[in-house]
């Protein structure tokens, strides 16, 4: 059974401090004009934010607050999925539209993570992926990744040069998307390479920004000019050092190999990517688990241009997590959005060539969720 996209949402990713709940009704909305449908003809709603999230505003009930927001008494789900939510909210709207008589679902995710709350209340949402082994050990999540940067690095020979032009392609293309965190800020290379070491290899510039915001889709059984042909999700272990290769996302090539399978394509046929590069080396550990590249070859696809704007497979030209602006759950709808948009030939001076077939990847800690969808242009 086919699966559309009939129209997308999305606040812009900043600091703002305004209520959740005026956030999720824009990127909503948005989604609803877009697909030129009503709140009436919604049969389900599924909503993902990290279950801590409303410190800032005190509600931790978000399905009936969406219920309120919209006057709607539908069947409304909750997700969470960490980092992964967006995607993982996706998925579930997918398997949802298979397996029932709904006809069009309102996916939208939320998280608000800058605002007058205290240091101490931050730390515990962004440090609340893992209690078991790794907070004791002071591996809070860049230095989780420094470490699976450091296993890329001694078995491939990546080096933090190539980790700085990531930094830099997705400033640049975060520069001309008016719903970045940094629109219009440009960031040069010397900038990157001088950022102070947070956890080493990984310097400032190498972390993905924290934000607030929203988005929304509505995924549908009704045929538009957007398919989503392929859906994959998976689940690791919660701590990377329990897995056989540090060096790799193994969730990211189970999910993935699911998805190209259900698309009937090869990872070759993809013509845009948006990549989770919560931490700059994960795009180009992303290269490789995605296909893009053979194992270990990652590294040459940034230093050669071939996932810059302009090149042969563009890898976020929303700026990415790093530019674009990370609110954890709406991260991986926000993926659909440029996607979408970039098909429908609307991102303005980011726009490249129209494509046929694009990837979103969302993934949650470090690699312990994965989510993967292949979008089809069907204009």
């Amino acid at each position: 059974m086919p699966i559309y996209v009939k129209g997308v949402g999305m606040t812009k990713f900043g600091i703002q401090d305004e209520p959740a709940n005026h956030m999720i009704y824009e990127a909503a909305f948005e989604a609803l004009n877009d697909s030129k449908i009503s709140m009436n003809d919604i049969d389900a709603i599924v909503v993902s934010t990290i279950e801590p999230m409303s410190s800032s505003d005190r509600q931790k009930h978000s399905a009936s607050m969406v219920s309120s927001l919209f006057k709607k008494s539908a069947p409304i789900i909750d997700v969470p999925a960490g980092c992964a939510g967006g995607g993982t909210a996706i998925w579930t709207a997918i398997k949802l539209l298979k397996s029932s008589d709904y006809n069009n679902i309102l996916v939208v995710a939320f998280d608000k993570l800058i605002s007058n709350t205290s240091k101490k209340t931050t730390d515990e949402i962004l440090m609340g992926g893992e209690r078991i082994y790794e907070q004791s050990e002071g591996l809070i999540f860049p230095a989780q990744n420094a470490l699976v940067a450091q296993q890329y690095m001694m078995k491939y020979g990546a080096t933090t040069d190539d980790f700085a032009l990531v930094a830099l392609k997705n400033h640049r293309n975060a520069f001309y998307n008016p719903k970045a965190r940094f629109y219009r800020k440009m960031v040069s290379l010397d900038d990157i390479k001088s950022s102070p070491v947070v956890a080493s290899p990984l310097r400032l510039f190498d972390c993905s920004i924290t934000c607030n915001g929203a988005a929304a889709l509505v995924v549908s059984k009704e045929k538009s000019d957007i398919e989503i042909a392929g859906s994959g999700e998976v689940n690791d272990t919660l701590s990377h050092f329990e897995r056989d290769d540090m060096a790799s996302l193994e969730a990211t090539r189970i999910a993935a190999d699911i998805a190209y399978r259900e698309a009937d394509i090869l990872p070759s046929d993809v013509n845009i990517a948006e990549v989770h590069d919560a931490f700059t080396p994960l795009e180009i550990i992303s290269y490789d688990d995605l296909g893009f590249c053979k194992k270990g070859e990652g590294a040459e696809l940034i230093r050669k241009g071939v996932t810059n704007k302009e090149g042969k497979l563009p890898v976020n030209v929303s700026g990415g997590l790093k530019a674009k602006g990370h609110p954890i759950s709406p991260t991986g709808i926000a993926q659909f959005y440029e996607i979408i948009n970039q098909m429908r030939q609307k991102c303005g001076n980011r726009q490249i060539k129209m494509p046929k077939y694009g990837l979103a990847h969302n993934v949650g800690g470090v690699g312990s969720t994965a989510a993967v969808h292949i979008l089809k242009n069907l204009n």
